[in-house]
């Protein structure tokens, strides 16, 4: 009798191992990220742009490269960084703003710290009146881009009703690992002049936002569209919470719905990515469609979102003490950006033979 209860104790034991091995799922993780790189000019004075007010042709000439080194240096190690500690690996994609031109890019990708990540380039020449632009970063293995463009945003000033000239919205199409995605770069006007007189900028690039969101849709109903970038809005403000509709509740998100993850980071816990006069703003977002959120994970789906603020990217001490450590004298004497990169993170259910899994 005793050996017939050990071996049905044994038994029950196998069948409970057995249960939990099957019910332990392993999960494909990528991150999707994107950060504002604070005037990355390169040395050359180009006399089609306003640059010569860029912080490096401000420069004494005889420091410029040594300036422009360490800065390309600088944003390769935050992009190398971003998302290492959880996936092992940087971001299979990450949007970029505030970048003279290609170059640059092309400069920073093959820095030692991302070279053998061997990204792409996505870019396009921007109207904008510094010169700046946006781009998409993808690592090649990862991803494969199918269609980009690029989308003019146009303002005009209501006194002088000139032309405002700024940046473009860049649309990338392309296969995550096979599943189809789009990414929508921006970097909205600023808040020069104020947050008020300027309000009707951001609520204009809101408004081809949604435009671009909805042809997307109109195509797809169910794509998978991730919007990013500095929007030099809160979450809170209209040109996002109103001309995109976007939610701060993943339940509340309708179909063909967006969820912006960053709205009760802002609100409820006083998060942000970059610091002026003594406050925090959260400028810099990544926002999804309603397909990314849903349950089955079969495909790549929504995991979490945050702001990359580690310790070696803030001040140390003084009136801004906590805040990004912003680059000074174009890199040379130090810093990184004044805006704090964000992220989200896609997994996947995958079979237990990938080699790109997380338990």
């Amino acid at each position: 009798m005793k050996n017939l209860k050990l071996s049905i104790l044994f038994l029950l034991t196998m069948i409970f191992v057995s249960v939990n091995a099957q019910e332990k799922k392993r999960y494909k993780i990528h991150t999707v990220a994107f950060y504002n790189l604070e005037n990355l000019f390169d040395t050359i004075n180009d006399p089609t742009k306003y640059d010569e007010a860029s912080p490096m042709m401000e420069m004494n000439e005889s420091y410029r490269s040594a300036a422009y080194i360490k800065k390309i240096q600088s944003m390769a190690r935050v992009i190398a960084d971003i998302g290492s500690e959880d996936t092992g690996n940087s971001p299979a994609i990450i949007g970029v703003c505030e970048m003279e031109n290609r170059q640059v890019l092309v400069d920073l990708v093959n820095d030692p710290q991302l070279l053998h990540k061997d990204y792409g380039i996505v870019h396009f020449d921007s109207p904008d009146a510094r010169g700046i632009d946006v781009a998409l970063l993808y690592q090649k293995a990862l991803f494969k881009p199918i269609n980009s463009k690029k989308h003019e945003l146009k303002i005009y000033d209501d006194n002088t009703r000139k032309r405002v000239y700024t940046r473009d919205q860049l649309v990338v199409s392309g296969e995550l690992d096979g599943e189809l995605i789009h990414v929508i770069v921006n970097h909205w006007p600023s808040r020069s002049g104020g947050e008020a007189r300027s309000r009707f900028k951001r609520v204009a690039a809101g408004k081809l936002n949604k435009r671009i969101i909805d042809s997307l849709q109109s195509i797809d109903p169910y794509a998978k569209i991730a919007t990013m970038g500095d929007f030099n809005d809160n979450p809170t403000n209209k040109s996002i919470s109103k001309e995109l509709g976007a939610e701060s509740d993943k339940d509340e998100v309708k179909f063909k719905g967006i969820y912006n993850p960053y709205e009760d980071q802002y609100k409820k816990m006083g998060l942000g990515t970059t610091g002026y006069r003594d406050s925090w703003s959260l400028f810099d977002q990544i926002l999804i469609t309603q397909p990314f959120l849903e349950k089955d994970y079969s495909s790549f789906r929504f995991y979490k979102a945050g702001i990359f603020n580690k310790s070696y990217l803030t001040n140390k001490s003084g009136r801004y003490k906590g805040y990004p450590w912003r680059t000074v004298n174009a890199g040379l004497d130090g810093g990184y950006s004044d805006h704090f990169p964000v992220y989200i993170y896609l997994i996947k259910e995958v079979n237990e033979d990938d080699s790109t899994e997380k338990k």
